[in-house]
């Protein structure tokens, strides 16, 4: 039974963490590199993360600068930028790409809060998935007369109150991403 605990500890700490780095894409007031960390592109026909593929360095608030280590693959990381939902349309001037996010807008900073506010709920769902898998494997070792009923009522309790320690650590992240993006 504290396998099955320790197990889905750890597995709702991984989607805690999965939720962060999600926020850590979500634009606020300065922008940074982290943005552009779930982006792929595709470099000789394998989809590739654009990390693998260029440097990226913060020239002021607003603008990113990025440099492929391989210039035949500017144009594959100028159509990744393009196309995804950053909302921006890189310059390239045959060296770098440049990318000016624009000044966040109150309707803009409202859609970023929205956008955060479903990556929690992504990632309260992906705590409430793991919960209901260990629960599944209590009530299995309870069928199977391996404990009894009163060891799996207890550990459930510990179960529900490691799923509250999780969710209630994605509403704090969500709550200071929020302030964050809201702020001006």
């Amino acid at each position: 039974m504290n396998d099955i605990l320790n197990e889905a500890d750890d597995k709702m700490g991984k989607s805690v963490e999965a939720t962060r780095e999600d926020f850590n894409t979500i634009r606020a007031g300065r922008i940074t590199p982290a943005v552009f960390n779930k982006l792929t592109a595709d470099y000789y026909g394998t989809p590739t993360p654009l990390q693998g593929l260029a440097t990226f360095t913060s020239q002021d608030a607003r603008t990113i600068l990025i440099a492929p280590f391989d210039a035949s693959a500017m144009p594959a990381i100028e159509k990744a930028i393009r196309d995804s939902d950053l909302g921006i349309n890189p310059s390239n001037d045959g060296k770098v790409l440049r990318a000016v996010f624009p000044e966040l807008t109150e309707e803009r900073r409202k859609e970023f809060v929205k956008q955060a506010k479903e990556k929690a709920e992504q990632g309260r769902v992906s705590v409430r998935q793991v919960r209901q898998k260990a629960k599944q494997n209590l009530e299995k070792l309870e069928k199977d007369g391996e404990v009894g009923k009163d060891d799996v009522a207890g550990a459930e309790k510990k179960l529900d109150a490691t799923t509250k320690k999780h969710t209630d650590a994605i509403d704090a992240m969500l709550k200071s991403k929020e302030s964050e993006l809201l702020e001006v």
